[in-house]
């Protein structure tokens, strides 16, 4: 199968899937390639989760009063509004924000990916760009989503906007996964090169991003509540896109505008658990010692609204019914999916497996595969799957089947290879699945990060079949040494000269990644 996706320059138009005329049996019948498939279903779950649509739906303003709803909350509008944004999506988000609520918008400030502008105009995507003589400064930085000084300078420039606010004002936060890196402001003494050099080791340790963003927070003047405080006492209204496993709140680009309750204790448990102890700088070493006593105001955050506005499970609920409309019995397995690629991969390999011979009449069912796949339910603390319950579900199937799952596994790095984890992901199942799946049965792996970066990388993902091993054998790849160099993308780029590659370009908005495992009958 070489069919290579395209790139399709319509996340932002949240268009849904396109309209099957009869019955989905007749659809799926028509031969339609199982890859541009998964490509709609990708692409369904971001045009889900893309600003425009989220942003109409959170505000409500009343432009006779100038009250401002959100969820239950009125605040009064009359030239009283500020704006500060970061994240991956908050280009699109500020854009929308400003057409909606320009006549009372005094000034924004936003810190954005390097890039982001050119991309959309490249894609054409007016809607995502902010309008000439725009209210809002706008700031591009943390390159391949690393801090830099661009970054500093805006998250400086946020602070600075925040601290100039009074009790009259009313300050609207839109923060996006990618925020964290987007707003670099540690506490002296330490420097940005040193908190980044710290924060390259926990990733490449396999830390989680939960992990990471309590050290992040703990070193930060803005995160952990800190940009709240420092807009007080003006009301602070946040708005969120979640790139967090169970939308926490507090670790959502390491929580700016919501109170920490993490202490030293938890940093240094998580610093010992790597093993990073012993190298800390000695700027991070005071930062942590005084961080319990440090008096930066008062710790609540009463004068803060924090709503989450899109999340993963909204991007899987829109690809399952895309996969539904396709003709497929479509379920979604986890929307928290998280743990070590290796182990996921297994997992993923396993149920391809498993669910294969459930649909299949000609294979008896194996009980030691399915008590292993219990087991690493158990291990990946994949709390939301009912395993036994969607395995009912895939063997009482007519047809193809599509299973869904969404979250932000972790890749501990032994190599110097290029990659990310949808990538590393994606090998790692078609590994799995190789030589094991039934042959009546066609079988697909997607992997894909709805921001449309996987890790320093041009591509958002990958898709693989069964048939990787052998693809790989026939072009002399060997899958093993790219893996233990962690050099997915590089495979992918060589293999069939890049035709499984995942390439959308920045989408313009962030929640986690999808993962769609597609079994359809030969």
């Amino acid at each position: 199968m070489t069919a290579t996706l395209r790139v399709l320059p319509s996340f932002a138009r949240a268009r849904p899937c396109p309209v099957l005329w009869g019955s989905p049996v007749s659809w799926f019948a028509s031969n339609m390639a199982v890859v541009e498939q998964a490509w709609q279903m990708f692409e369904g779950a971001v045009s889900a989760v893309m600003p425009g649509p989220m942003l109409h739906r959170a505000l409500a303003l009343d432009t006779e009063t100038g009250q401002l709803k959100v969820r239950d909350r009125n605040f009064h509008l009359h030239q009283n509004l500020y704006l500060a944004g970061f994240g991956k999506a908050v280009l699109g988000m500020a854009a929308v924000a400003e057409e909606l609520l320009n006549e009372h918008l005094v000034r924004g400030v936003i810190s954005v990916p390097k890039g982001i502008r050119a991309a959309m105009e490249h894609a054409g995507l007016k809607e995502m760009l902010l309008k000439p003589h725009s209210h809002i400064q706008v700031f591009e930085g943390a390159k391949d989503n690393l801090p830099d000084g661009d970054a500093q300078q805006a998250a400086l420039s946020i602070r600075d906007l925040a601290e100039r606010l009074t009790a009259d004002d009313l300050l609207l936060v839109l923060i996006s996964g990618g925020g964290s890196a987007l707003l670099p402001a540690p506490i002296p003494p330490v420097t940005l090169e040193e908190k980044q050099l710290l924060t390259k080791m926990l990733a490449a340790s396999g830390a989680t991003i939960q992990e990471i963003n309590t050290i992040r927070k703990a070193l930060s003047q803005l995160k952990g509540g800190g940009l709240a405080r420092a807009a007080y006492p003006a009301q602070v209204v946040s708005l969120i896109l979640s790139d967090v496993v169970g939308d926490p709140v507090d670790m959502i680009a390491s929580g700016p505008t919501v109170a920490s309750d993490h202490n030293v204790q938890d940093c240094l448990q998580i610093l010992s658990r790597y093993d990073l102890r012993g190298v800390l700088p000695r700027s991070v070493k005071t930062v942590l010692s005084r961080a319990d006593s440090d008096p930066r105001g008062p710790p609540g955050c009463g004068h803060v609204l924090n709503v989450v506005i899109g999340s993963n499970s909204l991007a899987l609920a829109a690809a399952q019914r895309c996969a539904q409309a396709l003709g497929y019995q479509a379920l979604v397995l986890s929307t928290v999916v998280q743990g070590e690629v290796g182990r996921l991969a297994r997992f993923y390999g396993l149920l391809a497996r498993v669910a294969g011979v459930r649909l299949s009449s000609k294979v008896m069912k194996s009980k030691n595969e399915e008590d292993e796949l219990q087991r690493l339910v158990e291990e990946l603390q994949l709390s939301d799957l009912k395993l036994e319950e969607v395995l009912e579900a895939v063997e009482g199937a007519k047809g193809p089947v599509c299973l869904l799952a969404g979250g932000e596994p972790t890749v501990r790095l032994q190599g110097s290879g290029k990659g990310g984890r949808n990538q590393e992901l994606a090998l790692r199942v078609g590994v799995e699945m190789s030589g094991s799946m039934m042959n009546d049965w066609e079988t697909l792996f997607l992997s894909g990060g709805t921001d449309g970066q996987d890790g320093p990388t041009e591509a958002a993902g990958a898709w693989v079949t069964s048939g990787l091993a052998n693809e790989a054998a026939t072009e002399g790849l060997d899958v093993a040494a790219f893996l233990a160099n962690n050099d997915s993308n590089t495979f992918f780029r060589r293999l069939q000269n890049g035709a499984h590659l995942l390439c959308t370009g920045l989408t313009g908005t962030n929640v986690m990644d999808i993962h769609l495992l597609l079994l359809r009958p030969c």
